[in-house]
């Protein structure tokens, strides 16, 4: 590449360095250094690799790109921009303000073209590997001889603070287990972060470090080289068997006064070292400037690319007339739609008897999962435990894509991410399990994917001190409560085994968040089938015919509050028990229905093995709650909720101190 401004390359990737620090500096706001040391990077792939059409950012066939450092969101908006998506010059000079579509770090759904929102570092990394897993899953269930319908790449550039993040270990070593030839990683290597150099805190291998993992690891000691870095990625592209680590030596805040310093990353260049940049740079533009024949450039990859889907669509229409069956479940996927009549394999549990929600929650799982291809999931090493298996599936595993049984290892958050991208790619319904009091270890992804509006599924099970003599490392108790707190995610905890097959009916309903899913290890009495009751978050499972109390609880306390209703209306209070699986559910129903459930006026009591957080916006200042004061403890589960005050004498002894 030469140093002349007449090369299309060079005039292009300095582009999308000026609009980057142009953008930053508008908003006063930002991080000026990583688009300035990485566009010559994130131009290759644009230009010469991506597959992916900016007049439909949705197709299903298209590549992947991820940003996972996304507090360079400048360097991906001015891409997008460039490259013909929805996003106007006027966006990027809006840059971090209030209303436009270049937030201060990029927001699935919100900008066009973006694959997911990033910036918590780490994230973007992991997620990719679950890209890449459905791209191998569809491949392997799809694929017929002559219709090759998903072969696309996966594209992440990862920073140093990514490659810090333990979740980066996480993802990288699985994705090496899986031998995810699809995946692409591109290092930007600057070794630096944001308080200084990263050799403070940061001297692994990178290198032996990946190449342990069974990646194939290549280097590029130039930045600014397009032509060793496409050779790169081509080489990358023929690696079949192991995903590939391209190391890009990089300079942060190339061509700034402040280059290869910790004063680029996060801060505005200012006035007179932006203009400083761009004369280093030979840019003689204005501000937010874009020459016409780089427009052209940047077309002529986009031409190509609708070229390609619209290759891919005749090929799949052609597809649906030689493969009838397969197309017939193929066309759920890409609609994002689930197939009529599902919901009839739903199961229905015996009143009278007694099961473990965890247990009602796995043959919920294999009664739908004939009915539902793009049900597939697994657990943290915890598939006996939390009944995530599909019977008669086997393991996904190299030469195996086409399995439904995920087994992740003992990698919780890396799961969560990968179940994340998995729900990103198109159309799969991803679930991911382990141990209640271990959604901690997956929370960040939660949000994630709260914010990104995917419908990613959470079995987690060992619900409460029910756990018994594991003690209070094992028992959750401010886990609920924290993940009620989560926007835009529906926690439900269901009462019996009847409750759980209908959690299982909304979680798989909902097209626009992830649903928790809380099961207990214990058995719990089987009660009467509601699902609409369930599907609303709280309803009545037994009534009084003078209402002086209403007690509300979940879970496994649904049953000590219909025990502790029959105790007293021998001392003639008369009580009525509200299940209450989800609060989220229940606040979105109105307000008639919220009243019908729970009447103006009365008392009430809030039944529950956890936090209290949250529980008064229901009972009031002049109810009560009956919950966790504190941690658990180790002894028989039995023997801890008689200690701990879930007793039918406790319940009794409440009502009567408010009534």
């Amino acid at each position: 590449m030469t140093n002349s401004t007449t090369d299309l390359a060079l005039l292009t990737i300095n582009t999308i360095r000026t609009l980057s620090i142009d953008g930053v500096q508008a908003a006063n706001s930002g991080h000026p250094g990583a688009p300035l040391g990485a566009a010559a990077m994130a131009y290759t792939v644009w230009q010469n690799h991506l597959r992916a059409n900016p007049k439909n950012p949705h197709w299903a066939a298209r590549d992947r790109f991820i940003l996972s450092p996304g507090h360079a969101s400048m360097l991906i908006y001015s891409l997008l921009h460039v490259y013909g998506y929805d996003l106007a010059l006027e966006e990027l000079k809006n840059f971090r303000q209030w209303g436009s579509k270049t937030p201060g770090h990029p927001e699935y759904g919100h900008t066009a073209g973006l694959d997911m929102t990033t910036g918590p570092l780490g994230q973007g990394a992991a997620t990719s590997v679950g890209m890449a897993m459905a791209e191998a899953h569809l491949a392997a269930n799809y694929n017929q001889e002559g219709y090759t319908l998903f072969e696309n790449f996966t594209y992440t550039i990862v920073s140093d603070g990514d490659m810090e993040e333990g979740i980066s270990h996480e993802a990288a070593s699985f994705a090496g287990h899986l031998k995810l030839g699809k995946l692409i990683w591109l290092y930007d290597d600057n070794d630096i972060q944001l308080d200084s150099p990263t050799n403070v805190s940061f001297s692994d291998n990178t290198t032996l470090r990946f190449e342990a993992y069974g990646w194939q690891v290549l280097y590029i000691a130039d930045g600014n080289d397009v032509s060793a870095i496409n050779a790169a990625l081509e080489q990358a592209k023929l690696e079949t068997q192991k995903p590939t680590l391209i190391r890009v030596k990089t300079i942060i805040g190339f061509g700034s006064p402040k280059a290869g310093t910790n004063k680029a990353h996060g801060e505005p260049l200012g006035p007179d070292a932006v203009k400083a940049t761009k004369a280093a740079l030979g840019w003689d533009y204005p501000d937010f400037f874009v020459p016409q024949e780089v427009y052209d450039h940047a077309a002529v990859a986009g031409q190509k690319n609708a070229a390609l889907e619209s290759n891919w669509n005749a090929l799949l229409e052609q597809y649906a007339v030689a493969f009838p069956e397969k197309y017939s479940s193929l066309k759920h996927i890409l609609a994002e739609t689930l197939p009529d009549g599902w919901t009839d394999a739903l199961p229905s549990f015996e009143v009278g008897g007694s099961q473990a929600t965890r247990d009602a929650s796995g043959a919920t799982i294999n009664a739908l999962a004939p009915k539902l291809p793009m049900l597939l999931g697994g657990s943290a090493d915890l598939a006996g435990s939390t009944k995530t298996n599909i019977t008669g599936e086997g393991v996904f595993q190299p030469g195996s894509y086409q399995n439904r049984n995920l087994m992740f290892g003992v990698r919780e958050f890396g799961m969560a991410a990968m179940g994340a991208g998995m729900a990103l790619y198109s159309g799969l319904r991803p679930y991911v399990g382990t141990f209640m009091v271990f959604s901690d270890y997956l929370k960040p992804a939660a949000r994630l994917a709260a914010l990104m509006h995917q419908p990613v599924i959470y079995v987690l099970t060992h619900d409460s001190i029910g756990v018994g003599e594991d003690g209070p490392t094992h028992q959750p108790i401010e886990q609920l409560a924290s993940l009620r707190s989560i926007p835009n995610m529906v926690v439900i905890r269901p009462a019996d085994a009847n409750e759980s097959a209908a959690a299982w009916k909304v979680a798989l309903e909902r097209k626009t968040g992830p649903t928790a899913l809380i099961f207990t290890r214990q058995k719990l009495p089987v009660m009467p089938k509601n699902h609409q009751g369930v599907a609303k978050g709280a309803y009545v499972v037994q009534d009084a015919e003078k209402i002086d109390v209403v007690l509300l609880a979940t879970g496994s306390e649904v049953a000590l509050a219909i025990e502790s209703a029959k105790a007293l209306a021998a001392q003639n209070i008369g009580a009525r028990v509200v299940s209450m699986p989800s609060l989220e559910l229940f606040r979105a129903q109105d307000a008639a229905y919220q009243n019908s459930v729970l009447p103006k006026g009365t008392k009430r009591v809030a039944i529950e093995a956890a936090s209290p957080f949250g529980w008064h916006e229901w009972v009031g200042l002049e109810g009560a709650v009956i919950a966790m004061p504190g941690f658990g403890a180790s002894a028989p589960a039995e023997i801890l909720f008689e200690k701990f005050g879930f007793s039918v004498e406790n319940v009794v002894n409440t009502v009567k101190g408010i009534l």
